[in-house]
């Protein structure tokens, strides 16, 4: 049997199925991309009855259901939404809404005279050849003859006849061909999905989660649409909550759900740590909830999938959705969100730019979430939290594709009576002293600022309320939060004036300290040596013109608070590579008493 057959269908038809059900768009599978000069172009190929591709449709599996008979699923409009939507907003009239969570119309106007189309604007309305939406031509009441009558007395440039002969032409777009190919519903769930992933659409690859979503937002038995909005809603007003009015006033539905209420308060919230994308949230519930990291698997099991006996049962259909719910509305608690920052920030994590890693942070709230649900006490719940964060980070154990390694790590907490003991466990083997001592300061080699290992000691001094370098003053994380930069503790001019003309030597990380900015241009482009001198001098005849640190004690206190060996005193550019081993060694150290200590 054939994966996939080939038909043809027309434009009312494929509306007209919509609208009945037959076939389901995903609703907002992805907020309507597509600029309004893209529909306007989609309009003119139909009228002039060039293709316009395929859409792909597949019906889910059919699921057995307990008393033996079987259930069909719709169709899901797999690939083709944007045309379709498109298709609909010109020429039925009907809204689409933006990623903004705004409701607009996209009004294609169309030229008789010219047979040509364009998009809406002022001087279009001002136009009398013009007709400034075409949706109003397709309408079930639009008087033709009439509509002839207006036109021509306005346009006499143009016949009676030979305007009604373009109105029969742009009317008949709805009975323009296209194609459709259907999926098999006997399919297997992961070939389905891979195709789903290969596919492009508006420029955008398709991922898993997208092919989630779908199932989601198709099944309106178990809930789908209110769960898909629960997610979309959740996403999007975590990164701009000033769209809540938006959601209120285009979805007065949801707007009375309790779901809704369970998001308000994110209405006066702000946060840069974490605002996790609706893939984001779909892989932290799957993965506390079903003990699993494969999102592949959750399209199987929202389709009922028996992993054991290979067919599909409704009741598993049931479960799946009722669990992934029970997921989403434990994600989206305000309770566990804020809790989960506080433990983030505890762990000196104040700034998203400080953890790269979205696979980490996506990790540690599933951690979070299953600890929550195993009912482990508030303190080992933090700790073992903050410690398994940066212990990911410190290994970057969820780099590249991390399904397989959350399925492997949600696995061995849930069984784990005590979480600390996996965590004990996974440090002695990945975190010797060795790993301390060899292998993090060769990591610290490197002149990418976002490294991971860099952004670790940045956070320890964070941790550790450590002042910025040779400030008296001013911590480290306040400069972070004013967006303050990092400044070389060898000048960059300095350096370069020197012979160090390799972006790679002058800015290694191990070179990095974050400075004030009145600090490091009263440094210039000197070498340690002298302007350390300037401040030994500054301290003895109390005359401040780099900082404000006038005491030795607290100057030694500066140095080591930000990994400066004390040989900085005496060092030039002939020294600067056996400066840079002996400050990483120093990081390695503090980001290890940095862990230790979390």
């Amino acid at each position: 049997m054939s994966n996939y057959q080939v038909n043809n269908t027309n434009i009312n038809a494929l509306v007209s199925w919509i609208e009945q059900g037959i076939v389901a768009i995903p609703e907002i599978q992805r907020p309507f991309v597509w600029k309004p000069s893209k529909v306007r172009d989609l309009l003119d190929s139909l009228y002039n009855d060039y293709p316009v591709g395929y859409i792909i449709t597949w019906q889910n599996p059919d699921a057995r259901l307990k008393d033996g008979t079987v259930s069909h699923g719709k169709k899901i409009l797999i690939d083709g939404q944007q045309r379709v939507t498109a298709i609909m907003a010109a020429v039925s009239g009907k809204e689409v809404v933006t990623k903004e969570y705004s409701k607009r119309r996209i009004k294609i106007a169309f030229n008789p005279m010219e047979q040509a189309f364009e998009v809406q604007n002022p001087a279009i309305l001002k136009d009398r050849r013009w007709i400034p939406d075409i949706s109003e031509v397709f309408d079930q009441g639009f008087d033709t003859f009439g509509f002839i009558h207006q036109y021509c007395k306005a346009n006499p440039e143009i016949s009676n006849n030979k305007l009604n002969e373009i109105l029969q032409k742009l009317t008949s777009m709805k009975y323009s061909s296209i194609g459709v190919i259907e999926l098999a519903h006997t399919l297997d769930i992961e070939v389905v999905t891979e195709i789903f992933i290969r596919i492009n659409s508006a420029g955008v690859t398709l991922s898993q989660a997208d092919f989630a979503m779908s199932k989601v937002s198709v099944n309106d038995v178990h809930n789908g649409p209110l769960i898909r909005k629960t997610i979309d809603y959740f996403c999007h007003l975590i990164k701009s909550p000033s769209i809540y009015d938006k959601i209120v006033h285009n979805d007065q539905e949801f707007a009375e759900t309790d779901n809704f209420y369970k998001i308000k308060w994110l209405k006066g919230y702000n946060t840069n740590i974490y605002e996790p994308s609706y893939s984001d949230l779909l892989r932290v519930a799957f993965t506390f909830k079903f003990l699993r990291g494969r999102l592949s698997n959750l399209v199987s099991l929202l389709s009922g999938r028996d992993f054991e006996t290979r067919e599909y049962k409704e009741d598993i259909v049931k479960d799946s959705f009722e669990r992934l719910h029970d997921g989403v509305l434990k994600f989206i608690s305000e309770t566990n969100f804020k809790r989960f920052i506080m433990i983030l920030k505890s762990a000196g994590v104040i700034n998203a730019k400080l953890v790269r890693s979205q696979n980490a942070l996506n990790f540690a709230y599933a951690l979070f979430l299953l600890l929550r649900e195993k009912k482990v006490n508030d303190s080992t719940i933090n700790k073992v939290v903050r410690k398994w964060l940066v212990a990911s980070l410190l290994t970057e154990r969820y780099s590249g594709s991390p399904e397989s390694m959350f399925d492997f790590d949600i696995k061995r907490f849930n069984s784990s009576e005590n979480p600390m003991d996996y965590v004990t466990k996974v440090e002695a083997g990945e975190l010797s002293q060795a790993y301390w001592d060899n292998i993090l300061p060769t990591n610290l080699d490197t002149s990418v600022t976002s490294s991971p290992y860099f952004n670790l000691f940045v956070m320890s001094q964070i941790y550790d309320k450590d002042n910025a370098f040779l400030s008296k003053s001013i911590t480290v994380q306040q400069l972070i939060e004013e967006r303050g930069d990092v400044h070389h503790v060898f000048p960059k001019k300095y350096l370069q004036n020197n012979g160090f003309n390799n972006t790679r030597q002058y800015n290694q990380i191990a070179n990095y300290a974050y400075t004030e900015q009145v600090v490091n241009l009263a440094v210039k482009a000197q070498s340690p040596k002298d302007y350390m001198e300037t401040v030994k001098k500054q301290i003895e005849n109390d005359s401040k013109k780099i900082g404000e640190i006038d005491n030795r004690d607290y100057l030694t206190r500066n140095l080591e608070m930000n990994c400066i060996p004390d040989s900085i005193f005496d060092l030039n550019h002939s020294n600067y590579e056996e400066f840079l081993q002996q400050r990483r060694s120093l990081m390695a150290k503090k980001i290890g008493d940095y862990y230790s200590k979390l």
